[in-house]
């Protein structure tokens, strides 16, 4: 099915299930212990257990490595190395890499799998493994590197790497009022809950595999490419993810090696990364190096806009698009934006909830404070003032819902904005210093071609079948409820597999795509099978009805399980999008709120309020969707206070390997969260009316905390995280 601009209502319009706060329907079996994640398929025969050993080098090269003692050890069944593990093909996210040897491009690559009886004896064994390198000269410095940067590789979801529009630099020269700032954000890691973690079974040619992964299609092409077999003889699943924020979009050494492991052995081969390998060994979010330069003329009016940002990868990788929200959140007549990319040796950079716009806004938010200050102008309504209703680089594309403003308004409102001091330091609550902050909240609505099958039983039961996974945000739910709307059943009639390459492809989980997406992709195989049903019960399909388990015509109903009495009716379908894209602007935005309280004599910060407004189409789930939210400006409030994974720049490796050392908040860290969505629906965006929103919760609020904890000290901090001794120097007055 082809998506166009509908016209007048369709079945999702009747609001019976979707947009109705639903408890999720597999948290019994999460509750319970009964949800099998990748480790934890016990239907698997007699499993192995592989042990991954990981480079001690950042940079440099394997000269020899022994195996004896470990091959000798208690219970050892084979050890691959990229000596006997053969070639390894390269897939669309290096693939090939995951294994290392003779060179080493990072700490902690994998080097080396052992595969035995117990997860002991292999840990055991690896640790009898000898290897001698040759430590090389690495980067690991992004600051040291900046100068050097150049142009990242064009295309892809990054873009062009620089935009403009007008004459930025004479405008910015010509401003009445300046700002000129650096702003750096930290790397960061997913640090989920769950491992990376597989399970991988050969039988004869055919690879059989369990593991924790976000978008199964790219997985199971990128295996086929990196193992050189056919695709078809792979079968992936993934029915449940402990977390995933990015880190899990891609195949990562656990699966390679699992397979490689089972193959050598002829067992089946279980594998689970150990935490500091979560750090040092798969993808993390990259740090930056912002420049911001704002003008404006006395009344706020933004006449000069241009964003800079430096980050690192590893040689052939890609910037973290940091740029990106600010082509197109303010109005302003000359514009431009630049990204720069170093080579550093440190572990890959890649996505990580809402890349881009989370250390983006990091940035440009807090810029945007500085702005209003000097301009003697309420935050608020500098970012009003600046509202645009068109694509700022493109005036020709209007957004399809653009209501940055409402959020803004609504906020305030609720918030208490008009009780906060414009003044920095003068609000205090006993020691504490008080003081609030805002930030507005993007985030761009992608969409992508997803499909499904759906089979209806002589029970009246409807089973929906695709690769979609659920990774904590509740899409067994949302798709169950799309289903039952366009059915007309209630959800205990409606059941849901996800996360399975056996079933037709989705979106995956990701980019704030998975929720719209994989919905429409449903409703896609809903309406065929509305349509034939209504043939196979001698109804005209467009006057039928379906509701209370009937199909209703006239006067004529019909029980809905009548139609497959005779054998059950399959129907598959996929959602697809045109042009609406280039047509019109889709976006996502917000308004974040934080009140913080500083002690006066010690600077410990702590979050007293916090406050999302949120336009993000239809909410499909509010119960869902505002555990992503408050999950997102929990994430977002780690950034701004503690979260910061600190580089040996010696030897290159994250030093806080593990949540002991890498600190993120707790339910003590945590006030109360208000999430509020605005009553809206974008006919532009899918059938569904809806957007996403689990990134975008986490867009903005960073620099919210930082905004609130200016406006109660009066010290301004540029470099993330906002820790207590970079208030200290500023604030003895306040003792």
């Amino acid at each position: 099915m082809k998506f166009t601009q509908p016209a007048g209502t369709n079945p999702i319009d009747q609001l019976k299930v979707i947009g109705r706060p639903t408890p999720r329907i597999d948290g019994p079996l999460k509750t319970s212990g009964h949800a099998p994640y990748a480790y934890e398929h016990h239907d698997v025969p007699n499993p192995a257990y592989g042990y991954i050993l990981g480079s001690a080098i950042a940079k440099g090269r394997i000269t020899g490595m022994e195996l004896g003692d470990a091959r000798k050890a208690p219970g050892v069944l084979a050890i691959v190395t990229a000596d006997n593990a053969g070639k390894l093909g390269k897939g669309n996210f290096n693939t090939a890499k995951l294994l290392g040897g003779p060179e080493i491009e990072h700490y902690h690559q994998a080097v080396a799998i052992v595969v035995a009886e117990t997860f002991e004896q292999a840990r055991a064994a690896a640790s009898l493994i000898r290897v001698d390198y040759a430590r090389g000269k690495g980067s690991f410095d992004l600051a040291a590197e900046k100068d050097g940067a150049g142009k990242p590789p064009e295309g892809g979801f990054s873009g062009p790497s620089d935009s403009k529009v007008g004459d930025f630099a004479t405008a910015f020269a010509a401003a009445p009022v300046q700002l000129d700032a650096t702003y750096t954000t930290p790397d960061h890691a997913h640090a989920m809950m769950e491992p990376h973690a597989t399970i991988a079974a050969w039988n004869g040619d055919q690879l059989d595999l369990w593991t924790a992964n976000q978008m199964i299609a790219w997985s199971v092409g990128d295996m086929a490419k990196t193992l050189g077999i056919p695709r078809d003889k792979i079968r992936m699943r993934s029915p449940f993810v402990g977390g995933g924020f990015g880190g899990k979009l891609f195949i990562r050494a656990d699966v390679v090696l699992a397979a490689l492991g089972a193959k050598a052995a002829g067992r089946a081969v279980k594998v689970a990364l150990p935490r500091p390998f979560m750090f040092n060994n798969t993808p993390h979010r990259p740090a930056t190096i912002q420049r911001i330069r704002l003008g404006a003329t006395p009344n706020g009016q933004l006449t000069a806009i241009g964003h800079e940002s430096w980050s690192g990868d590893l040689p052939g990788g890609g910037p973290e698009t940091a740029t990106g929200q600010t082509k197109l959140l303010y109005a302003g007549a000359n514009r431009m934006t630049a990204m720069r990319l170093a080579v550093l040796d440190l572990p890959e950079g890649n996505a990580m909830r809402a890349p881009g716009e989370a250390p983006g806004l990091m940035a440009l938010e807090i810029a945007m404070d500085e702005l209003a200050e000097k301009l003697n102008l309420d935050p608020i309504e500098l970012r009003v003032i600046n509202d645009t209703q068109v694509d700022p680089e493109n005036p020709q594309r209007p957004y399809s819902q653009r209501r940055l403003n409402e959020c803004l308004r609504k906020g305030a409102e609720e918030f208490g904005w008009d009780r906060r001091s414009a003044k920095p330091g003068t609000v205090r609550d006993g020691r504490w210093l008080v003081g609030m902050g805002v930030a507005a909240a993007f985030r761009n609505n992608l969409v992508m071609k997803s499909a499904a099958r759906v089979r209806l039983d002589a029970k009246g039961v409807v089973t929906v079948e695709t690769d979609m996974t659920d990774i904590g945000t509740g899409t067994y739910t949302i798709i169950a409820q799309t289903a039952a709307e366009m059915l007309g059943l209630p959800l205990d009639k409606v059941v849901v597999k996800l996360g399975d390459s056996s079933f037709p492809v989705s979106a995956g989980s990701g980019g704030q795509w998975g929720a719209n997406s994989s919905t429409s992709g449903v409703y896609a195989a809903c309406a065929k099978l509305r349509d034939t049903v209504a043939q196979k019960l001698g109804f005209n399909s467009a006057d039928a009805v379906f509701a209370g388990g009937k199909v209703k015509s006239g006067k004529r109903s019909v029980p809905l399980a009548q139609a497959a009495k005779t054998g059950e009716i399959v129907v598959e379908d996929a959602m697809e999008y045109g042009d609406l894209a280039k047509k019109y602007q889709q976006s996502t935005f917000g308004a974040h709120f934080v009140e913080v309280g500083v002690d006066a004599a010690t600077a410990e910060i702590r979050i007293r309020r916090m406050l999302a407004v949120c336009a993000a189409g239809r909410i499909l789930n509010p119960v869902s969707a505002r555990s992503q939210v408050i999950g997102a400006m929990t994430m977002g409030a780690g950034a701004a206070l503690m979260e910061e994974l600190a580089v040996d720049k010696r030897f290159g490796f994250f030093v806080n390997h593990d949540l002991a050392g890498y600190e993120v908040p707790v339910h003590a860290d945590m006030p109360h969260q208000d999430v509020i969505f605005l009553d809206e629906t974008d006919p532009m965006s899918s059938p569904m009316k809806a957007k996403g929103v689990g990134e975008l919760g986490i867009c903005g609020v960073g620099a919210a905390v930082a905004n609130a904890i200016y406006n109660a000290t009066g010290v301004r901090v540029r470099d993330y995280p906002v820790t207590l001794d970079k208030l200290l120097a500023g604030m003895p007055a306040f003792a």
